[in-house]
């Protein structure tokens, strides 16, 4: 049973109300995705994933040696890396050979949209039409990624192996499409002038990789744009980790205060050594689209918090902060570090990217603020780190 429901609020949209009482770190609501895939560049650099719900493919000492390019590399306490447990389960497609975590998930990939989206002997064929469309979607978005067209590829097989298209697009026209907002005259970066070129090629790559009669109803330049628009501006990014995983399993272990301090300088050993070659890239990482969490919306102090527990694409929406029968359960659609930059910053990054002016109370609060951007504040705010281009 849920406690919450989704209202329109006048001047808001729809919204998702608390029906009870939440306390801090309590579950709202676990939700698997409508659709969700690992990023492009994640999947090239070897981040090994399954390619239906993301969780890591690999043991704790290939995570960490390929991380660190050292396979001299060593991990204490390797009888709790977590991929132990259902390592004996991998399993890949008998055709194209993309890798499962387990037989569940290739029978509900093939259940889905794998048995038409399966590219057999041409997955490695750089001519073919969808790796074309990938390979100009990747010289587009270098890392760090936030969302992948191969996302958009997935929705049109699961599009052509549903036997309730209608259904499909109903819950398809369930997000958030909008790249124009009329009423606040916000347009989406992507119909800039510098995206201009960029979504021509896609688009074009796009439509001769769905060429069928079949797809006609989303190769047009609106349906294309809408396509973009549902990945831009609903979309959940996903981090999955087998060391992370492993870090908070160790760290909860009831060791010795001597045994517990010696552990804590060794995992910051791991990761000073990782880190010097994968640098912040540490996670298998992609998005999905999630029907319900996609009803949550933003808030420069938000109540609640996606959360990935299962090291898969399962998303558990938390309780940050106590939450009233009848108040909004908000998220931040910022990072930590862009929370933390002017009003006039988050609110261009919130335009660009979610098409919205943010009137949360943070924002009122500084609504008479200089109407200036962070890089242009005091230097001693060490936010020049955070990047606008992070978002989508």
């Amino acid at each position: 049973m849920n406690y919450f429901e989704i209202q329109e609020l006048p001047g808001k949209g729809r919204a998702m109300i608390a029906t009870k009482n939440f306390a801090v770190d309590e579950v709202i609501f676990e939700e698997e995705p409508f659709v969700s895939h690992q990023f492009s560049w994640n999947k090239a650099y070897g981040y090994a994933a399954c390619d239906h719900c993301m969780r890591p493919l690999e043991t704790l000492l290939e995570n960490v040696r390929r991380l660190a390019n050292n396979q001299a590399v060593m991990v204490p306490l390797v009888e709790h890396d977590p991929t132990a447990a259902w390592f004996s389960q991998f399993t890949q497609c008998p055709r194209c050979k993309v890798r499962y975590c387990s037989e569940d998930c290739l029978v509900e990939a093939q259940k889905r949209y794998h048995r038409v989206s399966c590219m057999g002997a041409f997955r490695t064929d750089d001519t073919h039409p969808i790796n074309v469309l990938n390979e100009t979607w990747k010289k587009m978005h270098y890392p760090p990624e936030t969302g992948t067209i191969m996302l958009i590829v997935r929705l049109m097989a699961m599009y052509q192996q549903s036997s309730n298209k209608a259904d499909f697009l109903d819950q398809l026209q369930s997000f958030q499409a909008l790249i124009v907002n009329r009423e606040q005259k916000i347009y989406h970066k992507m119909l800039g002038e510098n995206f201009e070129q960029q979504m021509e090629q896609l688009y074009v790559a796009f439509c001769n990789a769905f060429k069928s009669e079949e797809f006609a109803m989303f190769t047009t330049p609106d349906a294309f744009k809408t396509l973009m628009g549902i990945l831009g501006t609903n979309s959940q990014g996903i981090a999955t980790s087998v060391l992370a995983q492993w870090v908070n399993k160790v760290s909860e272990l009831p060791l010795p205060e001597a045994e517990k301090e010696s552990l804590d300088k060794v995992i910051d050993q791991i990761y000073e050594k990782v880190g010097e070659f994968a640098g912040e890239f540490l996670n298998n990482e992609g998005s999905g689209l999630y029907i319900l969490q996609s009803k949550v919306n933003h808030s420069c102090v938000p109540n609640a918090q996606s959360t990935f527990p299962y090291s898969n694409d399962i998303v558990v929406l938390k309780a940050v902060a106590p939450i009233q029968k009848g108040e909004e359960i908000c998220i931040s659609y910022l990072d930590e570090c862009q929370l933390e930059r002017s009003r006039h910053s988050r609110h261009k990054i919130l335009r660009e990217n979610y098409i919205f002016v943010c009137q949360c109370p943070k924002c009122r609060a500084q609504a008479s603020d200089p109407d200036v951007t962070s890089d242009e504040e005091d230097d001693d705010e060490d936010m020049d780190d955070c990047d606008d281009d992070d978002m989508q």
